[in-house]
């Protein structure tokens, strides 16, 4: 599946190297699923892709490559905390070796190193994957850095992109800069599957519920799984895919309730067939999270036409699936009444062919990769027109002038 390769040779095309993210393929993670996809569509149109990735997530030690994406692992240890910040640290030493044409850095977090790539002389665009302060898992001193992220990364980069156009317009009002909407993508004129996994965890084709997502509290398992015991009917399951990056409380407290409650499934996490198996087979997807940037998985979801309820945050709200298939966040009693009312309900074929037609239309991964390369040169666009003042002499610049 991977070709181990040695180091780049001649560099007559342009390149992009992608850091922020723990790596790709098959890497559990919203971030991870979206640049796996974006980087292969652009290395497809000529580019050279590189992804530096964090080499505890990663098969192999070795760089590889991956549908024409090179991927190489750079050391990080494997912290909650400081994971993140180091990895894009060291990415960024490397990166300045390699003299890409352009760094794209991923989430707010590691972009509070982006002054310090416009030291090392690169050209940075960011993209402002959500409002990750707003995590339940972060303290507040970790609250207080991933705010200054935000604002380093979108002070400082060269150009910047928003996954929603929530974060697209308080970017604006917040910082006075302008970033461009790009949201997630989904896959088009995706095959039938079969159901030789579900057979394997012995669950039935439109008889068990899906909740797709890393166990963090923000995710909110233990709502639907709270929820899920409310319906008391033994005809349905309840199937949570996924699993903690990071052993702790919460992770412990979902494999107690799921133990408990009779009918659940965890399978921690999956990907190719089985996932879209799980996805395209299931009765009902949930997603009960207090905090999304773009939901990914719930546009997987509907690709595959499922039908879908969630809670009634913003970003979610944001996909207009009408009225009934929200629900108030944190309400245990609406989310299993509207789960009931919603299994109950007949789901036809033909309504699930709409459901995909219309997450394809909106969100293809054509145009977006289109409006990512537009972005890019807008990047390389405002680095000349900076006057070349590569590194330190520039960010001094920028620094005084207050500009952006």
């Amino acid at each position: 599946m991977y070709t181990l390769t040695p180091a780049a040779a001649g560099r007559s095309r342009r390149k992009v190297i992608f850091l922020g993210l723990r790596g790709i393929p098959e890497v559990q993670g919203g971030v991870e699923t979206h640049v796996a996809a974006l980087a292969v569509r652009i290395a497809a149109r000529d580019w050279q892709v590189e992804v530096l990735g964090r080499k505890p997530y990663l098969p192999s030690p070795e760089p590889y490559v991956w549908k024409g994406v090179t991927v190489t692992p750079v050391w990080t240890p494997r912290s909650k905390s400081f994971e993140a910040l180091l990895h894009t640290a060291l990415g960024l030493l490397v990166a300045a070796r390699r003299k890409p044409d352009l760094v794209h850095i991923h989430a707010i977090g590691p972009a509070l190193l982006t002054p310090l790539a416009r030291l090392l002389g690169l050209r940075v665009v960011v993209t402002h994957h959500g409002f990750d302060y707003d995590r339940q898992k972060w303290g507040d001193l970790a609250k207080s850095v991933l705010r200054a992220g935000e604002r380093m990364g979108m002070s400082f980069a060269h150009a910047r992109i928003g996954v929603s156009k929530g974060i697209v317009d308080s970017v604006r009002l917040r910082f006075g800069v302008a970033a461009s909407f790009i949201p997630n993508g989904v896959e088009t004129d995706l095959p039938k599957f079969g159901t030789s996994y579900l057979d394997y965890i012995d669950v039935a084709p439109r008889r068990y519920v899906l909740c797709v997502g890393r166990i963090v509290e923000e995710k909110r398992q233990l709502d639907l799984i709270s929820a899920f015991a409310r319906l008391n009917d033994p005809d349905v399951k309840l199937i949570i895919v996924g699993t903690a990056d990071h052993k702790g409380g919460y992770l412990h407290a979902v494999e107690a309730a799921a133990a408990a409650t009779p009918g659940v499934v965890m399978t921690g996490f999956q990907t190719g067939e089985a996932l879209a198996q799980l996805y395209q087979h299931a009765g009902l997807f949930v997603l009960p999270s207090s905090h999304e940037g773009m939901p990914m998985v719930l546009l997987e979801a509907l690709s595959h036409g499922t039908r879908c309820l969630a809670s009634d945050i913003d970003a979610n709200l944001a996909l207009d699936l009408g009225a009934d298939s929200y629900y108030p966040l944190g309400d245990v009693a609406a989310l299993a009444a509207a789960m009931r009312m919603k299994l109950a309900t007949p789901d036809s074929a033909a309504d699930r062919e709409a459901r995909a037609a219309r997450v394809m239309a909106s969100f293809g991964w054509s145009p977006i990769v289109d409006r990512t390369i537009e972005v890019y040169e807008s990047a390389l666009v405002a680095w000349k027109a900076g006057g070349a003042h590569r590194g330190g002499t520039g960010l001094k610049k920028h620094l005084e002038i207050g500009g952006h």
